[in-house]
This record gives C-alpha cells, sequence and structure tokens, in this order.
C-alpha cells in the first residue's frame, strides 16, 4: 500500500468487463505533494496531535512544568554564565528576560527537530499497516508542542509582569512569529525525519544539531553584535529572525528584525518546500524500511 504514495490516483474500467481498474500515474510539481490528500485525513492529523500530547504528559511526576522546566533551567545557567560573568550585552534589558524571551521559540524549535525526527519509526506498527499520508506523522508530533509553547509563553507573560515591561502593539506579531518556527521546525524536521528512516543513527546526531544550531543562534547574545550587512544575512538561519522578532514583539527591544525577518521567512519556506519535496520522494519506502 506505501508504494502509492506520491501518486495521483485514477478510476477507469476494463474493456472486456466491469470490474474498475485503479490507475496509477506519477504526479508532478505541487501535485506531488498531495495537498488535497492531506486535508482529508485532517481529522487523523488532529488524533494523531491530540495522541502525542498525551503521551507525553502520562505518567509523568511533574506533567506540563517540563514545558518550562528545560527553557528555565537554561535561562538561569544563561544569566549566571554569559550576563553576569561574561557580560554579554542583552539590548538594555534584564537578561534573564531577554534569554527567557528567546528560549521559549527556541525550544519549541528544538523539541520540534527531537520529536519529528523519530516520529516515523516510533509510529511504524501504523505506518506499516494502513496507509495514510504519511507527511501526517511529523506535522502532528510539531504542531503537539505548541502546547508547552504556549505554557511557556504564560510564564514569560509572568516575568514580563515582574520586570515591569508593558505590552505593545507589537504583541500581535507573536502569531506570524510562532507560525514561522512551525514553518521551520517542520521544515528540517521532515528532511530528518526521513533521513532517520534510512539511516537510524540520524537520531543520534539531532541532540548536537539542535546544541549547535542554538548557538549560531541569537539566544544567549543580540544579534546586535553584528554589523550590517552580515546582521541582514544571519537571517539565512530561520530560527534568528525568530528569536528577534520574539524579543521586539514582546519585550519592545529596540534592534527590530526587520530585513533579517524577511530573509528569515524566505529562508523557512524553502526549507520547508525542499523538505517536503524529498519527504515525499522517500515515502514509497517508509512502510518496507521503517
Amino acid at each position: 500500500m506505501s508504494s502509492l504514495a506520491g501518486v495521483s490516483l485514477g478510476r477507469g474500467r476494463e474493456r472486456a468487463g466491469t470490474a474498475p481498474v485503479l490507475r496509477i500515474t506519477r504526479s508532478k510539481g505541487a501535485a506531488a505533494l498531495g495537498l488535497k490528500e492531506l486535508w482529508e485525513y485532517r481529522e487523523l492529523f488532529w488524533f494523531l496531535t491530540l495522541r502525542d500530547i498525551k503521551v507525553r504528559y502520562k505518567q509523568t511526576l511533574l506533567g506540563a512544568a517540563w514545558a518550562v522546566i528545560q527553557p528555565l533551567f537554561t535561562m538561569l545557567v544563561f544569566s549566571l554564565f554569559f550576563g553576569r560573568l561574561a557580560k554579554v550585552p542583552s539590548d538594555n534589558l534584564h537578561y534573564p528576560i531577554f534569554s527567557f524571551a528567546a528560549l521559549v521559540p527556541w525550544t519549541f524549535f528544538a523539541n520540534g527537530l527531537n520529536l519529528s525526527s523519530n516520529s516515523l519509526v516510533g509510529s511504524s506498527n501504523l505506518i506499516t499497516k494502513v496507509y495514510f499520508p504519511r507527511l501526517i506523522v511529523p506535522a502532528a508530533a510539531v504542531i503537539s508542542g505548541l502546547v508547552d509553547l504556549l505554557i511557556a509563553m504564560l510564564v514569560l507573560v509572568g516575568m514580563m509582569l515582574f520586570y515591569g515591561v508593558g505590552v505593545q502593539a507589537t504583541v500581535l506579531w507573536i502569531v506570524p512569529l510562532t507560525l514561522l518556527a512551525v514553518i521551520s521546525s517542520l521544515g528540517v524536521g521532515l528532511w530528518l525525519s526521513a533521513l532517520n528512516v534510512e539511516y537510524r543513527d540520524v537520531r543520534h546526531a539531532v541532540p548536537f544539531i539542535a546544541q549547535f544550531w542554538m548557538f549560531i543562534t541569537p539566544v544567549a547574545y543580540p544579534s546586535s553584535l553584528l554589523s550590517e550587512p552580515w546582521r541582514t544575512l544571519y537571517g539565512l538561519n530561520p530560527m534568528a529572525g525568530v528569536v528577534e522578532g520574539f524579543r521586539w514583539a514582546l519585550l519592545g527591544a529596540n534592534t527590530a528584525p526587520g530585513p533579517m525577518l524577511a530573509i528569515s521567512s524566505l529562508a523557512a519556506l524553502l526549507i520547508l518546500v525542499g523538505g517536503a519535496f524529498y519527504f515525499k520522494r522517500m515515502e514509497k519506502s517508509f512502510a518496507d524500511v521503517v
């Protein structure tokens, strides 16, 4: 059944009889992504998303608190070593909230990579028995992380009140910035999940990739340390625009992402489209290899 992935189906009738014939043709261009088919399986998508959320918190001691513990403790470490000892500039903001505002979207992105990269292998029993668009699996893994993001955002709001940071009109940018974080995480996740089916050691490389990526993203330091045009080119890292955008939208940082955000958006879309086509290309072998 998995061999039907990435193809369009047509129906006809045999000339000599009345039995229906399933005619298989290869799709090209955007049709190869099967977007219409994804919409038809939207109920399965939401079911898998809810499943991932329930599994994440099932039989856990601290439950949803894990959504806050990771960025909170990372913020404490950054505040001690980068803020207090190394005296890293923080765009005239208190360093704890400066770093935490960046860690909220970054943690969502990193967890999305980890969950989506192993999602196909983890759902092997389902993939080998039932046909459905396989792209739903990593997509559900990424979207389920929005619950953690929302919980961490509530803590960030509490920190804003503590440090006396007022809410500004730029807060409305959080919605498109969150969407950009989703696109970035899903795009990279599609590449990693497809590769992990073929090469199982990819899952061991994901934590290293996430750690390395964090240090080339302005999480512990501001992008204002770079002069133009390097700061704009820094946007080739899609999470650079997201992180700086969160600081600007929520904290009123005077380093608006501007052109860097545009470059990050373009880079994220290219990664997503490229990952989707690569995923669909490899999809036909998932059931046999996984």
